[in-house]
């Protein structure tokens, strides 16, 4: 998560929304989901994450899964991704998740239903 202070007033009121809505259930059922798609068991291309939000923000946040992800969705040899690397710089995982986001439109889901880069980052 973003290292911010407490919030108070509306925006805490809007922060615990947004907290209350969070499912564990779902998170477990998208986590199997996308190891099941990138062909990943916990020893393989991709690692299981941390459980919570915190742990399932921090297992997507350098870009790396949501790519393979998107890769995984298209016939061999037309991935739209075509370099995927792990790194510790923030510009670079953002480059990264904004190929995903990219790949994803391509794909077909719809701009209004596609998060900002900057969010998934920060965890927001």
């Amino acid at each position: 998560m973003a290292n911010r202070g407490p919030s108070y007033g509306l925006s805490r009121e809007v922060q615990q929304k947004i907290d209350r809505q969070y499912d564990p259930e779902l998170e477990q059922v998208l986590v199997r989901w996308i190891l099941a798609q990138c062909g990943g068991d916990g020893g393989s291309a991709v690692a299981q994450p941390a459980p919570g939000r915190d742990g399932f923000q921090q297992w997507l946040k350098d870009g790396t899964v949501l790519c393979r992800l998107i890769n995984s969705l298209h016939p061999r040899g037309q991935a739209p991704v075509a370099k995927i690397q792990a790194s510790a710089m923030a510009f670079k995982q953002m480059e990264q998740i904004s190929q995903f986001l990219q790949a994803a439109e391509r794909y077909g889901i719809a701009a209004t239903d596609i998060f900002q880069t900057v969010d998934l980052w920060e965890g927001e």
